[in-house]
């Protein structure tokens, strides 16, 4: 049965990305980075410092305002970037012509490879203030020139996986597609597809975003089609000959009752769905479902889209409604367009380091966390230990898994099985949380995070 919000490629299960599509094989992200970066390896090159073993951590100092959790989203395509981290002969040329770096150090970088260790909360997992989200441990000259493309990917994804968590649990039962590529930077729009579906959307209209990572896609038609036409109806019938009655009609490009009428009388009671775009979405909600109940399409469904963000979506669970369109507020992050994830050093050979800087303090030595859990399942904190493993206690769920393990990849694909394990992966963490926790008010996080120091 076609479905009418996702209309076209969607299926129960997620599409496998397109065979043609090879991380490996696309061009190299190692000038995906910060200019600071490569200063310091020449310095840290000439005085010998470089190959000191370091820790750092990715963590965020706080949720954004107004957030209980954050949900990590990205992990694998930080993988996906590193397996490319390379600097080729294009890449060194172009360093070369700035002048910036030595010949000595251009030849470091020829033979730069991450043998190193990395260690992260797994993809789909919530993390707190103060979470441990991702953990890179090798050499200083392996792994500070990584800040850059780390906090790109993570403070991007995850800031997206977060809005989109939470308008899917405002939304409940009814899905939800993402489709706000036309507001966003054209690979923005990718990785934000992949994190909405991370975070529970039912699909994308983003094309490459089905082919890279096997989100599923849907689409019908915006206003423009139905404006080519000399009327309305010419414009259904033309659909609904290309798309046949399960497709969803746009009816609020004039009167959006008329357009009801007409829709019906195109397509009959069998029609798919009606998306309306504007308007007061609540009250035209309940008039459109008594319009077409009235005239025999008690099953077509009822679309909404327009501006919608989780207030606007939580607003409308007592309407009719059997699906969202969700565009700007989801890949802007809701209003909260970063994660707000920092990547600081926290260990040189075995010895815990600190920034002790007012309000922006850190916390040294490599963490491990645990969260920890009532009888009945609810989450009631985070444990991070800098001095080792946190004492155990029942309940406990280790957050850290291995991803990178002496350079090679460990960790999960970032497209079709590896999606669908982070996807479930926040629906069963989500349910753990207290209830409180998922409200979409101002209050502190879901659970308090408790770092234990270095002893």
């Amino acid at each position: 049965m076609e479905s009418t919000l996702l209309q076209s490629s969607v299926s129960s299960e997620t599409p496998s990305p397109h065979p043609s599509f090879n991380p490996s094989l696309d061009p190299s992200t190692a000038l995906l980075t910060d200019a600071y970066e490569l200063t310091m390896l020449e310095s840290a090159l000439r005085s010998g410092a470089a190959d000191r073993h370091c820790t750092f951590e990715v963590f965020a100092r706080r949720l954004p305002d107004g957030r209980r959790y954050g949900v990590v989203a990205g992990t694998a395509r930080v993988l996906d970037a590193l397996e490319r981290f390379r600097f080729d002969e294009p890449v060194l040329e172009a360093l070369r012509v700035t002048g910036r770096l030595s010949e000595q150090t251009l030849a470091h970088l020829a033979q730069w490879r991450f043998t190193g260790d990395v260690d992260g909360y797994a993809e789909g997992e919530i993390y707190f203030p103060g979470s441990p989200v991702l953990t890179v441990t090798g050499s200083f000259g392996e792994a500070v020139v990584l800040e850059t493309l780390v906090l790109a990917i993570l403070n991007h994804d995850s800031a997206v996986a977060s809005a989109a968590a939470r308008m899917a649990k405002a939304a409940g039962d009814r899905p939800i597609i993402e489709m706000g590529s036309r507001r966003t930077h054209e690979e923005a729009a990718v990785a934000s597809a992949r994190a909405a579906y991370l975070a529970g959307f039912a699909s994308t209209s983003n094309l490459e975003a089905g082919r890279r990572y096997g989100v599923p896609t849907s689409g019908t038609s915006a206003h423009a089609f139905t404006l080519l036409h000399d009327s309305e109806e010419e414009a259904f019938r033309a659909q609904v000959a290309a798309l046949g009655t399960g497709t969803t009609l746009l009816v609020d490009t004039y009167d959006i009752h008329a357009g009801v009428e007409t829709a019906v009388r195109v397509a009959g009671p069998e029609l798919g769905a009606v998306r309306i775009d504007s308007g007061d979405l609540a009250v035209l909600a309940v008039q459109v479902r008594q319009q077409l109940d009235s005239l025999g399409a008690i099953g077509t469904r009822i679309v909404l889209s327009g501006d919608l963000d989780e207030f606007g979506i939580a607003a409308l669970a007592a309407a009719p409604v059997d699906a969202y369109g969700v565009g700007t507020s989801v890949v802007q992050g809701s209003g909260s367009p970063t994660a707000g994830m920092v990547y600081k050093l926290v260990e040189v050979d075995g010895r815990p380091v600190a920034k002790r800087s007012e309000s922006k303090a850190s916390h040294g030595g490599r963490k491990i966390a645990v969260r920890r859990h009532r009888s009945s399942g609810t989450a009631t904190e985070e444990v991070v230990s800098a001095g080792g493993p946190p004492p155990a206690e029942p309940g406990d769920r280790p957050l850290q898994v291995p991803l990178v393990r002496a350079g090679e990849r460990v960790g999960p694909p970032s497209s079709g099985a590896g999606l669908r394990a982070a996807r479930e992966h926040l629906a069963g963490v989500l349910v753990t949380l207290p209830w409180e926790g998922l409200a979409l008010s101002k209050g502190d996080p879901a659970v308090p995070t408790r770092v234990l120091p270095p002893v």
